[in-house]
């Protein structure tokens, strides 16, 4: 078992806040030092955020936990300052494989077309994501920037008020309050913070259990997804196979629903199912075991006055797919410009309510999807399994069936349709960058369009001069006039279609937030607005 595991990263240490006559107010306090929140004080901190992160724990998590890592995250990781060591370190793939007990019946291509920095997907530890996110924090703190991270600070209690939170935390060396103007709970799936409350979720629990096993071999598997329905070595259930780095490949086993999970966790009962799975020669050595229950679940509402929760705390989805933690990424790429605006005094505190609608939409979109492929992965009913086994048979052979099968819809960015924050779109652009959808990269010159973007609104003119500089409401916009020799096929497919020329203003989450055939000051003045809660439908 990696060393890793064993290391303080974030070891207890006194702090002021403990020795202070009354609570010390800090503007923003993090629960949670798992990869959502470590990422989120990173998000605040580069914007020079004062934040505090507050963990019971002093370690990175124990086994692989989150392991797939989307095209977006590694955009976010890029933004956030440790994109290029996620990569390094991680398992790079794009296909996935389909198995139907002893055949395969079809694979497909996550990134079909060209034109992209990051691939579809890379497979890492979570123990890994932590590691490199801590020494982000730890670079920033050498720099400067006002971040902390306390080990060994287990929150006790909240009271929320109306303008701050209060917050109990207790140490080895007794118990101290601080005050939080806004507090970010990220503090997983089993929240604390939720229970301190009083709040739940609400959704499904599916009967079914799946292991989970870390196993260290040398095996010659090529580095793709594969699936299993019905294999032989696992009858009537399914089973998942991901190559991880330094020699550990990740394998689920669905069980069944009633097993005794404390019995199925043994070696000698996990060993011999792996045994059947990989045959008699292959060795291997145990790493890590766990068992999990489907679940897709989340809170009805994710801002609870100046208590907001992101990540596993906020929703719960069955791990085919990897929606979890990127999905979790996706929240604080979407709260913390918000939360800057409104610390900073440029934004109404009602754009925080603009983070619930839109990832309340997300989480919606996430639970269906997860909630479909685990309808599909463990019927329910004997018809149910009749016309899933049809569907593999058919997927073998005929293409129309392929669609039908889900062994999990791999994570992909939400679309925040019907936001109040969008803006206008003109017709005759192209659907899939319209506004509410995240920003498509596509090389530009020598670099990259998202790379480009940053984490502040950037007002791009595609074969339009726009301002380099526009100042709105005391928040500035940056400009780039792209000229017709850096528009690209990729730039023209994805951001033009049909047309010459347009103008596309994105938020710092590098979203859509408007777009025109032409530049217009005026109207980017009214999007803008719009665009930080200020315009009249959000008023």
């Amino acid at each position: 078992m990696t060393k890793l595991f064993e290391v303080p990263l974030y070891p207890y240490k006194w702090s002021d806040d403990q020795g202070a006559a009354a609570p010390v107010r800090h503007p923003v306090v993090i629960i949670g030092a798992g990869p959502v929140g470590l990422a989120m004080a990173i998000d605040l901190a580069q914007s020079d955020i004062p934040v505090v992160v507050l963990d019971d724990n002093e370690r990175v998590s124990v086994g692989s936990r989150a392991i797939c890592f989307s095209k977006r995250s590694l955009e976010i990781f890029d933004r956030l300052g440790c994109g290029d060591e996620m990569v390094s370190k991680g398992v790079v793939w794009n296909t996935g494989k389909v198995f139907f007990s002893d055949r395969q019946v079809y694979a497909f291509d996550l990134l079909p077309e060209e034109g992209h920095k990051r691939p579809a997907f890379i497979n890492l530890q979570q123990y890994y994501c932590e590691l490199y996110l801590v020494e982000r924090i730890r670079a920033l703190q050498a720099e400067g920037k006002p971040v902390e991270i306390r080990g060994g600070n287990r929150v006790a209690n909240l009271q929320n008020h109306d303008d701050h939170t209060l917050v109990t935390v207790e140490t080895h060396e007794g118990a101290y309050n601080i005050e939080a103007d806004w507090l970010i709970a990220c503090d997983g799936a089993g929240s604390p913070a939720r229970r301190m409350l009083d709040l739940d979720f609400v959704g499904r629990v599916f009967e079914d259990n799946f292991l989970i096993a870390d196993v260290v071999m040398k095996a010659d598997f090529p580095t793709e997804r594969w699936f299993w329905f019905d294999p032989p070595f696992n009858k009537d259930q399914s089973a998942l196979l991901h190559k991880q780095p330094d020699g550990v490949w990740r394998i689920d086993l669905q069980l069944g629903w009633e097993v005794d999970k404390d019995e199925e966790k043994k070696a000698e009962n996990v060993v011999p199912r792996l045994r059947q799975m990989l045959g008699p020669d292959v060795e291997f050595d145990l790493e890590w075991v766990s068992i999990y229950t489907f679940q897709c679940r989340r809170m009805e509402k994710f801002r609870h006055g100046r208590v907001i929760f992101a990540g596993d705390s906020a929703h719960q989805v069955s791990p085919f797919g990897a929606r979890g933690a990127n999905s979790g990424f996706q929240d604080v790429d979407n709260l913390a410009w918000k939360l800057k605006l409104v610390l900073q005094d440029k934004a109404p505190e009602t754009l925080l309510d603009s983070y619930g609608f839109e990832r309340e939409l997300a989480a919606d979109e996430n639970i269906l999807q997860s909630s479909r492929s685990t309808d599909f992965i463990t019927p329910k009913s004997e018809m149910s399994r009749i016309f899933r086994d049809a569907v593999l048979d058919l997927s073998e052979h005929h293409s129309f069936a392929r669609p039908l099968v889900n062994s999990g819809r791999l994570s992909v960015p939400a679309i925040y349709d019907g936001s109040s924050l969008n803006g206008e779109d003109q017709v005759d652009l192209p659907a899939r960058t319209r506004p509410g959808s995240p920003a498509i990269d596509a090389p530009l010159g020598k670099s990259w369009l998202v790379d480009s973007l940053g984490d502040r609104f950037v007002l791009l003119g595609f074969g339009v001069e726009v301002p380099e500089k526009c100042d709105v409401l005391g928040v500035q916009i940056e400009g780039r006039s792209l000229p017709e020799t850096e528009i690209g096929p990729e730039i023209k497919e994805r951001y033009l279609g049909d047309l010459e020329a347009a103008v596309y203003l994105f938020r710092p989450d590098q979203h859509v937030a408007a777009r025109w055939r032409d530049f217009d000051a005026d109207k980017l003045a009214i999007a803008f607005k719009k665009a930080i809660g200020k315009g009249e439908q959000s008023a």
